[in-house]
């Protein structure tokens, strides 16, 4: 199906950007028309390395009345207000995880652009590529019966080991769960569907990390966030999950997400790839089998659900990752460590619609239906 070409801005030029520059590159109704930071001249730097119209500042990037969609690669704290500029310049924001550090500044988020009649986006759209979705349809067809629990872990040892400016993971909005956690938890919604209730327990294990990577080996990092979480969620659909995050495990041999059906078990790709692999055990089979991967032989990477947002928009049918989606994640998140301070199971307040599976087909065709 043929559309319109949508023209793209991207704000913010750091590590994440090469991504989505490669990314939004594979789609043919997308044009990166320009691309911003607060260093113009990085912004210049980036433009020139991948052939984009335009560097500039944020502000002649917002005045650009041809962009329709702007990529916000910011920090984590940064999110919810250049969304709002986003807004308030009358285009459609996607943002990378998560959504707002506060719940009120998601909230303001949603609500500015409904008032608008504008759309809001965010990653992770990982979901969308061939593993997960894949998973989606073993589900939907009933491969393992009815779904009945889930497992998930992401244990790590922590960033300051190797990111070039670590200091932020171990700041209010970022730690475990709002770094990774956002990956697990959109798949196991996109996969289940919304929570209904949630609970767990959270630690901080060292006051204080050292970094040991290249450019910042020895710099110490106060640690204000909790770096081992465990939670427990009630889901609408009926199953309850298990997901773990912490940057405090140095080795393990856990899987990355398994669903538990009545008739069999999926083992699911890590949330953090678009790819597999997909493996299932049904009741009675010896062994594990290997799902071909049936939504896509080529992956694009970042950049799917900006892809997929943009059809969206001028199809007028919904986007799959959501600024609804992304917010519930939020208010997980915020969750489990409400949950673990007051010693209590919470009601989630927040809902969202399971985002709609794609069709079988390759990535760069399924985001237009």
């Amino acid at each position: 199906m043929a559309i319109d070409k949508t023209k793209v801005g991207i704000i913010g030029c750091g590590n994440i950007s090469r991504a989505y520059f490669t990314g939004l590159g594979f789609f043919p109704h997308l044009e990166i028309a320009a691309c911003a930071d607060l260093s113009v001249d990085l912004a210049k730097e980036k433009a020139a390395e991948w052939n984009v119209p335009r560097g500039c500042s944020v502000d002649e990037l917002l005045a650009d009345p041809e962009i329709e969609v702007v990529v916000n690669l910011t920090i984590p704290a940064a999110h919810a207000p250049i969304d709002l500029q986003i807004l308030e310049a009358g285009k459609h924001p996607y943002s990378e995880k998560p959504l707002a550090v506060k719940r009120e500044d998601g909230k303001k988020v949603l609500a500015t652009a409904s008032e608008k009649g504008l759309r809001t986006g965010c990653a992770p759209d990982t979901f969308l590529g061939g593993g997960i979705q894949t998973c989606i349809k073993l589900i939907d067809d009933g491969w393992i019966g009815n779904p009945v629990a889930a497992t998930a872990f992401m244990l790590a040892g922590g960033p300051e080991k190797w990111h070039p400016n670590p200091t932020f993971f171990y700041q209010k909005g970022g730690g475990p769960m709002f770094d990774m956690g956002p990956y697990y938890l959109t798949a196991l919604v996109a996969m289940l569907g919304p929570v209904r209730r949630i609970t767990g327990s959270a630690r901080i294990t060292h006051e204080e990390r050292m970094a040991t990577g290249e450019q910042t080996y020895g710099m110490k990092i106060p640690v204000e966030i909790p770096t081992h979480v465990a939670t427990v969620l009630d889901f609408h659909s009926g199953p309850v999950a298990t997901l773990v995050t912490s940057f405090d495990v140095q080795a393990h041999q856990v899987p990355r997400i398994e669903i538990y059906g009545t008739q069999g078990t999926l083992s699911v790709p890590d949330p953090n790839t678009f790819g597999g692999p997909v493996l299932i055990k049904r009741a009675g089979a010896q062994e594990w089998s290997e799902i071909p991967i049936l939504h896509s032989t080529t992956e694009p990477g970042r950049g799917t659900g900006v892809a997929d947002m943009a059809a969206a928009i001028k199809t007028g049918r919904p986007h799959r990752a959501s600024g609804e989606l992304a917010y519930h994640v939020l208010d997980l998140m915020h969750g489990v460590h409400d949950a673990s301070r007051e010693g209590r199971h919470i009601d989630v307040e927040s809902t969202c619609a399971r985002p709609a599976p794609l069709a079988i087909g390759a990535a760069r065709e399924v985001v237009l239906s």
